[in-house]
């Protein structure tokens, strides 16, 4: 090393030997703590809106009224002819019922939702949905039946729906038919290796 850079050195440190560290306690916050905090907040209450929609799938939109007397129906394909005739006599027996008199559309979508999905966890295989004919409703006849014919064609779960039997409600009322639970298969499969 020269003796020029070692006279630089030597001014450097001559210089810097009144210099002191900064104090941990001096340190520039690049963030306000409670900025951050209310950042966090407004993220989580839009991860909450967004849970609370996909919560519940069921559309509000695109819906197609139905007469009042109309039959509304559906059937998955591969679902048996005779098991879909099963249902439209109204011969499986009838687990679980949802009324939906008296209920917003909103309520109506909920309540159909949840319980479509609990049945389905229970095993439930055929449900009965009171919506009624809805001659008078507005804005148009049949509002709810017109929706609950939208909705069951949403929901995985559905295989198949028919307009209830008069003794069941007739044009007020649709039979439901769930899928399987995967638990009901195993069940099944069980009871057969034993039988």
């Amino acid at each position: 090393m020269s003796q020029f850079e070692n006279d630089d050195i030597d001014s450097f440190f001559a210089e810097m030997q009144d210099v002191k560290p900064i104090a941990s306690d001096d340190k520039a916050l690049l963030h306000d703590p409670e900025k951050a905090l209310a950042e966090k907040q407004k993220r989580a209450a839009r991860q909450l809106s967004v849970r609370e929609k996909l919560a519940n799938p069921l559309s509000m939109e695109g819906v197609k009224p139905v007469p009042p007397d109309d039959f509304i129906h559906f059937q998955q394909p591969g679902i048996q002819d005779g098991v879909f005739k099963k249902l439209r006599l109204g011969k499986y027996p009838l687990e679980a019922n949802i009324t939906l008199s008296g209920k917003t559309l909103e309520q109506s979508r909920d309540l159909i939702y949840s319980t479509i999905k609990s049945s389905h966890e229970r095993g439930v295989r055929a449900m009965l949905i009171k919506h009624g004919t809805g001659e008078n409703s507005k804005p148009f006849p049949a509002l709810k039946k017109s929706y609950v014919n939208h909705w069951l064609r949403e929901l995985d779960e559905v295989i198949a729906y028919h307009t209830a039997q008069p003794m069941h409600g007739g044009f007020g009322a649709t039979y439901v038919l769930l899928k399987k639970h995967p638990q009901q298969k195993l069940i099944n499969r069980e009871k057969n290796k034993k039988g």
